[in-house]
């Protein structure tokens, strides 16, 4: 038997040399045909580890102060400033260029951001990017403006690169980053996409009518500016549908599925960075849930509550942390075409160039019927994640699980002033298998679901979803 192995590890080794493997992967290959032989079967095996990567992090009033520092540290000679045409008008910017030109750093503004990208208005700003050949981006803005910068950086650092090379697989080939990009300092001034945590960067895709994103740690802002003093000039839908979305971050990641239970990678260059459910994402998860509980509508409806706001700066930074490794699920997923196939609905705050469904709110919209879908996988988390959200599960069965979860959501929207349904965003029964048909190529979320979910189960939670109180 110790020959018949012996002759079928060098039958194996002539034919990996022959395909010029390195040598990390022989290892890997020589301990993958040790198991099979061992086990005299081949089986693709489970997940076994997890890893956690997020941005350096920087908290404190007016720390934006030091972003020009920051710039000339790095070694920088040509930054671009990326932002959006509200943001441009605002002091967040202004208190970002006043450090730059503090510190004699060379910049150029490309203020042309789109809220809620699109694969145009992502490749507008690529194009940009590798015109101005720059050596450090700087984002000031809220997820729209980290997510473009993120993708401007990935695609000017590889300029011969096909755009669809990277986006997520089934939609693009979701090929992994094995090229350096440029420094990312990421400036929040909203609380809600954590984006300034993580190496997804979302976009509406037009030709399927709905959103996909790219997804890599290659992307992570190399550091992420929490100064809540930006806050202060958020209007209030805005900071609703942004800190709604940090519950939806928090919740999802939470209740995935776990980890382990995933297929396993040979590489580990190609483990997803949504992983599943994990132990670490578990604390910033639940610490977010918390947070948003006792924060949001303090920070809603008063621009001056300086508490409020910074808690759910902070929250939002949790969640991202979170999401950003555990990933999230079927809120996400069905998201993306409640959003790309926006009709005539336009958000009050978020200007009125073009309609759309602001990120947050098409996330929670579908939130308590997506929960009660979800609790029959694992009732405890769901109870678990009820109770950061302020509810007391002591007397409560694992049964109600769902119900107990989608209460606790509809009144915190309710609180927040949250629309009744996807009716109300424009939606109506006979769309609802092209909202279906946008979400099945959510692999990345729709796989990450605790329970399974076909497209007759979305297209139940979407008709749950027509109307929700």
């Amino acid at each position: 038997m110790a020959t018949t192995r012996g002759q079928a590890l060098k039958s194996v080794c002539r034919r990996l040399l022959q395909r010029q493997m390195s040598r990390a992967q022989l290892i890997k290959k020589h301990a993958g045909c040790a198991r099979a032989l061992s086990t005299s079967s081949v089986r693709k095996e489970k997940e076994y580890a997890f890893e956690m990567a997020c941005s350096n992090i920087r908290y404190g009033l007016g720390v934006t102060k030091e972003v020009g520092m920051d710039c000339k540290n790095m070694g920088a000679t040509k930054v671009c400033v990326m932002t959006d045409p509200y943001i441009a008008q605002l002091s967040p910017l202004k208190a970002t260029l006043e450090s730059l030109d503090k510190y004699g750093v060379n910049y150029q503004v490309y203020d042309k951001v789109r809220v809620e990208p699109s694969k145009a208005s992502f490749e507008d700003a690529i194009k940009f990017c590798i015109e101005g050949q720059f050596d450090l981006f700087v984002a000031v803005g809220g997820g729209s403006v980290m997510d473009t910068c993120k993708a401007a950086n990935l695609y000017s650092s590889n300029p011969d690169a096909d755009f669809l090379d990277y986006v997520n697989a089934p939609i693009g080939k979701g090929l992994p980053v094995t090229h350096a990009v440029k420094p990312l300092i990421a400036i929040a001034t909203t609380a809600g996409t954590g984006s300034e945590t993580t190496g997804t960067a979302v976009f509406d895709f037009t030709e399927m009518n709905s959103k996909t994103g790219i997804t890599s740690r290659a992307l992570k802002p190399t550091l992420g500016v929490l100064d809540p003093l930006h806050l202060s000039t958020v209007p209030e839908r805005v900071t609703a549908y942004a800190g709604i979305d940090v519950l939806c971050h928090a919740l999802e990641s939470y209740t995935a599925m776990p980890f382990q239970d995933r297929e396993g990678q040979e590489d580990p260059n190609f483990r997803p960075g949504y992983q599943g459910s994990n132990p670490i994402s578990d604390i910033w998860s639940l610490n977010a849930l918390r947070a948003t509980a006792k924060f949001i509508k303090r920070a809603v409806y008063n621009a001056d509550d300086l508490e409020a706001r910074s808690a759910m700066m902070l929250a939002s930074c949790s969640a991202g942390i979170g999401f950003g490794n555990a990933g999230c699920h079927l809120c996400h997923a069905l998201s993306y075409p409640i959003s790309g196939l926006v009709k005539n609905y336009v958000a009050e705050g978020y200007g009125d160039d073009h309609p759309l469904v602001p990120h947050g709110l098409s996330v929670i919209i579908s939130a308590p019927a997506v929960f009660k879908f979800t609790a029959q996988a694992c009732p405890e988390r769901h109870l678990e994640g009820a109770e950061a959200l302020g509810y007391d599960i002591r007397n409560a069965k694992k049964a109600d699980a769902g119900k107990i979860v989608g209460d606790v959501l509809l009144k915190i929207m309710d609180d927040i002033g949250c629309p009744d349904g996807i009716g109300s965003l424009g939606y109506k029964s006979e769309d609802i298998p092209n909202l279906v048909k946008g979400a099945l190529p959510q692999h990345r979320l729709t796989k990450l679901s605790p329970r399974p979910a076909q497209g007759d189960d979305l297209s139940s939670i979407l008709t749950d979803s027509l109307k929700i109180y």
